[in-house]
C-alpha cells in the first residue's frame, strides 16, 4: 500500500497545451422561464447535458428545496439518468424496472416490471443496475439485465414487444440505456469479464426487427468472418483470443450525431484483462478501448480510434462521449470528447477521427503522454510488467467511470466525476487463471493478491479514504487544463448536470446531492439524499416552473466487488427519485435505526492451507457480490454475519443452487464440495476476527438478499 503512496504523489501532471479556451458567454441578468423537457439521454443529441434553464440560478439556489420524492420497490443500485417528456417522468430502477410519474407531483402513472430470472445477477460485475430508458414517438424503450430490448406504450406502459439481443446461455447482460439514431433504436451488452464478444445492434423502432450487428472483435477464423472487417482487425491480434471470448462490449456510452449520420461506440475491456494471455505476442487488439463511428442505418464501419492500444489494465473507452464544436486554433471545430478511463481526456474530430489533442485529466502512471504524431499513448517503462505486483493509476475503476459529464458552452468547461483510484495487478499464479474459461470471472491476474489486508475495519477505512479520492473537476477542453475542482475526498461516482444559471449539479458517496458555482466551484447548495447519489441529475420545466430531478440509491460496483473502499461507509440504500424546486418545503422521513447484532460465528478450522484455499476461490467466485476479502458493501449479504441455518446448509446453496431464484446461483460448475467447505471455513476465519472487534449492538447491518 505503501507504493501506492508514493507513486500517487511521485505522478506529475503533464504539461498543458497553449491553445486558447472559447471566452465564457456572459450571462444574461434576466431570462423568461420555459417549459423544457428532457426527452434525450443526454439532453441534447450532443449528450452535453447542459439545460438553458436559469431560473434556478447563483442568485436563487438557496431557496431550492425538496417538493416531492417517490420511493422504488426494491433496494439496490440506482444509475438511471430520468426522461421528462409532455410532464411524464420515465425513470429505471434497479432489475430493469420502468416506472412512469406525473413529473409535477411524482403520483405513479404506470409501472412495468420485466421478470428479469433473478439468477441473472451472477452473469454481470456491478449490481443488477440499469442506466435509464430512451423515448421515441410515444414509445419507451428499455435494456433489460436478462439481454433483452422492450417496447411500451408511453401512454399506458402496455408492452408492444419484446425482443431477445443476447445468447441467454451467456454471461451477457445490459445495464446501459438505448439510444435512438433515425428510426431505430442502438443497444450494446456487458460480460467482458466473464469471457463474452462484444457487439452492437440496431432494431427497428416500430417492429422490433434486427437491423443489423456490429462486433467489436473478431470471432474465431475457422467459422468464417463476418465481412472483411474483421478478417482485416484479427490481424490485430495473436493466439487464440475468441476462446477466452475476447471481450470488447459495448456496455455504455453511445451517441448518435444527425448533423453528420454517425453512430459513436465506446468500446470496453479486453476478455482477460491480461493481454499477455488472450493474445500473447502483444498487437493492438482492435477494437478494444476504442471509439468507433458506424454509419446508423447499415452499421458500416467509418472510423475509429483507439485509447489503449493493446488495452491489458480495465482501461475502458465506454465512458460518457460528448459533441460539440469548439473554437481550436481559431477555427471552429465539430468535435467528440471523452474522458476515458485510462485518465486522458481527448478532443477528436468527429467527422474524421483525427486527435486534436489530449492530455491527463487525473494522476497517469501506465502512460507519460499522448504521441500527437501517431496518436499512440507513451507507456511508461514497466507499464505491464506484473510480476511483482504492478501499481498501476488509474486502476482498473478508471480515473472516470460511468457517471457522464456535462458541458457548458457559457465557461466553456466538461465538469468532469473524477477518482484517483490505483490498482495493483499480479502475475497468475494458478493455472486456471491462465485457461480460457467462459461463464465465470477470469482477469488472468491472480485475484487474491488483489484483496484488501485483513485489518480492522477502523485500520482498512483509514487507509481506503486516504489512497482512494473523489473530485469534481471543471475542464477546459480546449487548453487541455483544469481550471478548478472540489474535492469530494471520497470517490465520487454521480454524474453531473450543468445549466445557464450557471451551476452544476452533483451528488457525492457522503449522501448529500450539491449545486457548484459553474466559474468558481464554490459549493453554493447542498441537501442529504440518505443515500449515496450516483446517477446524474436531470432539469425540466413545467408551466413556467424549473424542477431539478435526480435518482438516488447506493450500490452498482462500489457495494460488489468495491466493498473493500464502502463496506466502512454503512452507506444505507433508500432507492427514490428526489425533485426539487424552489420554495419546496417537504422533508424526508427518517431512516429506521438499525439494531441488528451480528451472531456469534461457529468454531473454524485450525488449517492454514484449507483457509488460504478458501480465500483464494472466494476471490475467484464470490467477491464480485460479496465484496473484495469480504468487505461487502452493505447491500448484498456479508458473510461473515452468515447465521447457523446459512452454514448448515452451505452445500445446498453454494452447490445445489438452493438460493438461485433469489440471485445465488449454484457453482457446481466451478467448485467441488471440498472447495465450497474450503469457502465456508475461510469465512468463519474472517468472521472471528470480524466479532472479535464488535461489541454487542455494534452497529453494522444484517444484510438480506433482495427478492424483488
Amino acid at each position: 500500500m505503501k507504493n501506492l503512496w508514493v507513486l500517487a504523489f511521485a505522478l506529475i501532471v503533464s504539461a498543458c497545451s497553449e491553445k486558447e479556451a472559447a471566452a465564457p458567454v456572459e450571462l444574461p441578468e434576466t431570462a423568461a422561464p420555459q417549459d423544457q423537457d428532457w426527452a434525450l439521454h443526454g439532453n441534447d443529441w450532443g449528450e452535453q447535458r447542459y439545460a438553458s434553464l436559469d431560473q434556478v440560478n447563483r442568485n436563487s439556489v438557496d431557496k431550492l428545496g425538496l417538493t416531492w420524492f417517490f420511493d422504488m420497490y426494491t433496494r439496490r443500485g440506482i444509475e438511471a439518468t430520468p426522461l421528462v417528456v409532455d410532464g411524464v417522468m420515465y425513470v429505471t430502477g434497479s432489475w430493469s424496472m420502468v416506472y412512469a410519474l406525473d413529473a409535477r407531483n411524482g403520483k405513479l402513472l404506470w409501472f412495468h416490471d420485466p421478470k428479469v430470472e433473478r439468477a441473472f445477477m451472477a452473469k454481470g460485475c456491478c449490481g443488477v443496475v440499469n442506466r435509464g430508458v430512451a423515448y421515441y414517438e410515444g414509445k419507451i424503450y428499455v435494456g433489460t439485465y436478462d439481454g433483452r430490448l422492450v417496447a411500451l406504450k408511453a401512454s399506458s406502459g402496455e408492452l408492444i414487444w419484446d425482443v431477445q439481443t443476447t445468447d441467454r446461455d451467456q454471461s451477457y447482460t445490459i445495464s446501459g440505456a438505448p439510444r435512438i439514431a433515425g428510426d431505430k433504436v442502438i443497444i450494446g451488452n456487458g460480460g467482458a469479464e466473464l469471457g463474452v464478444r462484444g457487439y452492437v445492434s440496431a432494431y427497428s423502432a416500430d417492429s422490433g426487427e434486427m437491423v443489423w450487428r456490429f462486433y467489436t472483435v473478431p470471432g474465431n477464423p475457422d467459422d468464417g468472418f463476418e465481412n472483411p472487417l474483421m478478417e482485416k482487425i484479427a490481424k490485430t491480434w495473436n493466439g487464440e483470443w475468441w476462446k477466452w471470448g475476447g471481450g470488447g462490449t459495448v456496455w455504455d456510452s453511445m451517441v448518435y450525431d444527425p448533423e453528420l449520420d454517425l453512430l459513436y461506440i465506446g468500446v470496453g475491456n479486453g476478455s482477460p484483462w491480461n493481454q499477455a494471455l488472450r493474445s500473447p505476442g502483444g498487437g493492438d487488439n482492435l477494437f478494444l478501448a476504442s471509439i468507433v463511428a458506424l454509419r446508423p442505418d447499415t452499421g458500416e464501419y467509418v472510423w475509429h480510434y483507439q485509447t489503449g492500444p493493446g488495452e491489458t489494465w480495465d482501461h475502458t473507452a465506454t465512458q460518457h462521449i460528448m459533441l460539440s464544436t469548439l473554437n481550436i486554433n481559431g477555427e471552429p471545430r465539430k468535435v467528440l470528447m471523452q474522458a476515458p478511463k485510462n485518465g486522458f481526456f481527448y478532443v477528436l474530430d468527429r467527422e474524421t477521427g483525427e486527435l486534436l489533442s489530449a492530455n491527463n485529466y487525473t494522476p497517469v502512471s501506465w502512460a507519460s503522454s499522448i504521441d500527437m504524431e501517431t496518436g499512440r499513448p507513451v507507456e511508461t517503462a514497466g507499464a505491464r510488467n506484473f510480476d511483482e505486483g504492478n501499481p498501476t493509476l488509474p486502476g482498473n475503476g478508471g480515473g472516470h467511470n460511468w457517471p457522464p459529464m456535462s458541458f457548458n458552452p457559457q465557461t466553456g468547461l466538461v465538469y468532469i466525476p473524477v477518482m484517483s483510484f490505483p490498482s495493483t495487478f499480479h502475475t497468475p499464479v494458478d493455472d486456471i487463471d491462465t485457461l480460457p474459461n467462459q461463464g465465470f470471472w477470469n482477469l488472468g491476474f491472480n485475484t487474491r493478491a488483489m484483496a484488501p489486508p485483513s485489518l480492522p475495519q477502523d485500520q482498512l477505512d483509514q487507509i481506503m479514504d486516504q489512497t482512494f479520492t473523489g473530485q469534481l473537476v471543471a475542464w477546459d477542453p480546449v487548453k487541455q487544463e483544469a481550471r478548478w475542482s472540489y474535492d469530494h475526498t471520497r470517490i465520487s461516482f454521480s454524474g453531473t448536470l450543468s445549466t445557464s444559471g450557471m451551476l452544476v449539479f452533483q451528488g457525492d458517496m457522503h449522501g448529500n446531492f450539491a449545486a457548484f458555482d459553474a466559474e468558481s466551484g464554490e459549493k453554493l447548495w447542498s441537501k442529504a439524499a440518505q443515500t449515496s447519489v450516483m446517477a446524474p441529475p436531470i432539469t425540466y420545466s413545467i408551466e413556467g416552473e424549473q424542477y431539478i430531478a435526480v435518482a438516488v440509491g447506493f450500490g452498482g460496483g462500489g457495494a460488489a466487488e468495491g466493498g473493500a473502499l464502502t463496506s466502512g461507509w454503512k452507506m444505507p440504500n433508500k432507492s427514490r427519485v428526489l425533485v426539487y424546486k424552489l420554495g419546496g418545503t417537504t422533508t424526508l422521513p427518517p431512516l429506521p435505526e438499525n439494531k441488528a447484532v451480528m451472531p456469534k460465528p461457529q468454531p473454524v478450522t485450525r488449517d492454514a492451507t484449507v483457509i488460504a484455499q478458501g480465500q483464494k476461490h472466494y476471490q475467484r467466485h464470490c467477491r464480485y457480490c460479496h465484496g473484495d476479502g469480504l468487505r461487502t458493501g452493505n447491500l448484498t449479504p456479508d458473510l461473515r454475519w452468515a447465521s447457523d441455518a446459512t452454514h448448515d446448509q452451505w452445500q445446498d446453496i453454494v452447490i445445489g443452487g438452493s438460493r438461485a431464484t433469489l440471485g445465488m446461483v449454484s457453482f457446481s460448475d466451478y467448485l467441488s464440495p471440498d472447495d465450497a467447505e474450503a469457502i465456508r471455513q475461510y469465512v468463519l476465519s474472517e468472521a472471528g476476527i470480524l466479532y472479535g472487534e464488535l461489541s454487542a449492538g455494534a452497529d453494522a447491518a444484517a444484510m438480506e438478499v433482495d427478492t424483488r
